[in-house]
């Protein structure tokens, strides 16, 4: 560890030998060109607005592509080209209630959304509280067959970065229908993942195993999930009574949207960023990730606007099906390698439109790393001071294979999984220069990479 260490700093040392005032100054403008004459924010307002509904296979996805495709082609990119990928179709339904049962207790109605993917269907049953899968292990088909299984575990607050506490819980909504299944159980109810309680429950994937039968999943809202923990310790005999109509239909055909910067000197060398367009049909999808497809285009379009005129072939990338499929990166990193295209760097921003805070490197290779993390003295002065190793993001992912060097752009994640999945993630929580800041922070790096990198 003490050897990586050492490398890293006498790399990043080497790297900022070559860097110049000449990129200080560039960067400067780069801020003021995006704190000043940026779109991102009327764009993301109309893409929230007036297209809110972006699941994958839904009139409001192809909508949606069709306008950025016209917002792209507006600003002018070299090239403007949509990519076919076929994606799942899943519909919610218009029903989905969930209501307690009790001899000698007022009932309560819920706030409940179907899980993604989730099959249609009705229960009314008994309720099995777990926290842990080894928990249905012990129950077994004598404590669990015939009932509804509640999966209660909350996301560990004394986590400081949220995501390591989203990490933490999500295999309950993913998993958990199939594990509860395997013995019988008839329905599943998941807390919502989120930190923060209240009356918005939060939808997100879930898969079912093929050995097992597929019954209905849904989420509660927090402060409901809180309810049925407390009111099942007084009263264990319990019953919910729930019904959700969703429905998978064929697959669709969908689209990527890509526009380019084409390179001057190393034109078949591709950098890219981008953000997924599809997003959950409960809400507007505005940090999820609405801001992170306006921030890709803004990136760009900040350069151009300069006069910038770059060595690689720079892309904005706005992926289809990331929430439930990943089809249109995967589709993505197929035509990639079917076409020879070299990938040297790939920046992912889906983790909202807030502050920004850094880069995480997706990188075994400390050189890697070291490379990135030797602009955060340029980049400091703008509040990026966070570089270090972790996730690109899912989109991104497949790109990997090719030899693709992955980064995730950081904001701060302290209020995203107030919103993240729920009909709250709408135009309103997102602030203006958070947004604008996040897009210039992509563009500064991506300008210094597309100096350095070779």
């Amino acid at each position: 560890m003490k050897k990586s260490l050492i490398l890293i700093f006498l790399l990043s040392a080497s790297i900022l030998k070559s860097q110049t005032k000449e990129d200080s100054l560039f960067i400067r403008k780069i801020y003021d060109q995006a704190l000043t004459g940026s779109r991102c924010y009327e764009v993301l307002e109309h893409l929230c607005t007036q297209i809110p509904s972006r699941l994958s296979g839904s009139h409001g996805a192809a909508l949606a592509v069709e306008y950025m495709n016209t917002v792209m082609k507006d600003e002018k990119f070299s090239r403007v080209f949509l990519q076919e990928v076929m994606v799942p179709h899943w519909e919610r339904g218009s029903i989905c209630r969930v209501k307690s049962i009790q001899k000698g207790v007022a009932s309560r109605s819920m706030v409940a959304c179907a899980l993604g993917g989730s099959v249609g269907g009705k229960a009314k049953a008994e309720v099995v509280e777990v926290q842990q899968f080894d928990e249905l292990d012990r129950l077994g088909e004598a404590g669990i067959k015939g009932k509804i299984v509640f999966f209660s575990r909350p996301m560990e607050p004394r986590h400081i970065h949220t995501f390591e506490a989203y990490g933490g819980c999500v295999d309950q909504r993913w998993a958990g229908p199939s594990k509860a299944a395997k013995y019988g159980a008839v329905a599943t109810l998941v807390r919502s993942v989120s930190l923060k309680e209240d009356e918005f429950p939060h939808t997100g994937a879930m898969g079912y195993d093929s050995l097992y039968p597929k019954i209905p999943a849904l989420a509660i809202s927090t402060s409901d999930a809180t309810w049925l923990s407390k009111s099942l310790k007084k009263h264990p005999e319990l019953m919910i009574d729930l019904e959700c109509n969703s429905r998978l239909l064929p697959d669709t055909l969908s689209h990527n949207v890509v526009g380019e910067m084409r390179g001057s000197t190393q034109p078949n060398e591709y950098i890219i960023c981008g953000g997924h367009l599809d997003a959950w049909d409960n809400g507007q999808g505005a940090h999820d990730d609405g801001a992170g497809c306006v921030q890709s285009i803004e990136a760009l379009r900040i350069l151009q606007q300069l006069g910038y005129t770059p060595k690689h072939t720079l892309r904005a990338v706005l992926f289809m099906n990331e929430e439930n499929g990943l089809r249109g990166g995967k589709r993505y990193a197929a035509l990639a390698d079917s076409l020879k295209e070299n990938h040297l760097i790939a920046i992912e921003t889906d983790r909202g439109g807030f502050t920004p805070r850094g880069f995480a490197i997706d990188s075994e290779d400390p050189k890697k790393v070291a490379e990135v993390a030797a602009y955060k003295s340029l980049l400091e002065p703008y509040g990026l001071h966070d570089f270090a190793k972790g996730g690109g993001g899912s989109d991104i992912s497949p790109l990997k294979k090719l030899g693709t060097l992955c980064i995730g752009y950081v904001p701060d994640s302290q209020r995203y999984f107030d919103v993240h999945h729920a009909a709250s993630d709408t135009f309103d929580k997102v602030n203006k220069r958070e947004l604008e800041l996040g897009a210039a922070s992509m563009a500064a790096l991506i300008y210094l990479l597309d100096q350095y990198s070779h």
